[in-house]
């Protein structure tokens, strides 16, 4: 079973109220469990952009960085708890490998933004994920394995 980020298969849960289908995603996997952790974590949509201060996806799980909306807005304890339950989701459904949205805060794979440069860094889903044992790729290579 395969599960993806929810904006990859055009539901409409990204901060700003938009989606980000990817048909090649859409198209090889058909039967695919979509989740939003954003909004699993009882966060609105659309809401403010956010930023990992302080470290990156693994470092906010060990309570060393946080989550924070450019209005100011402290939401680490939704991105927690939005991963925790799609983790869930992912054991319920025995997924064994799970397409992310890449530069995202929650769910990014190789690169986060720091302010509005992308540095190396995941994001807390997929920092939970990984750090679960899950197969974890960004549609980026899934679109190259694909191609």
């Amino acid at each position: 079973m395969i599960a993806a980020s929810a904006c990859l298969l055009g539901i409409r849960c990204r901060w700003d109220g938009r989606s980000s289908p990817n048909r090649r995603i859409i198209k090889c996997f058909p039967d695919i469990i979509a989740f939003c952790p954003e909004q699993l974590g009882g966060l609105t949509t659309p809401r403010a952009p956010v930023r990992i201060i302080g470290g990156n996806g693994f470092d906010v799980l060990a309570g060393r960085a946080r989550v924070v909306s450019t209005t100011g807005n402290d939401v680490t304890l939704e991105f927690v708890r939005g991963a925790r339950k799609a983790l869930e989701i992912i054991r319920l459904n025995k997924v064994t490998c799970i397409i992310l949205k890449e530069r995202s805060p929650s769910c990014a794979v190789h690169q986060i933004y720091r302010g509005k440069t992308l540095i190396k860094g995941v994001g807390v889903t997929a920092a939970l994920f990984s750090r679960e044992g899950f197969q974890i790729l960004s549609e980026e290579e899934i679109d190259k394995l694909y191609a």
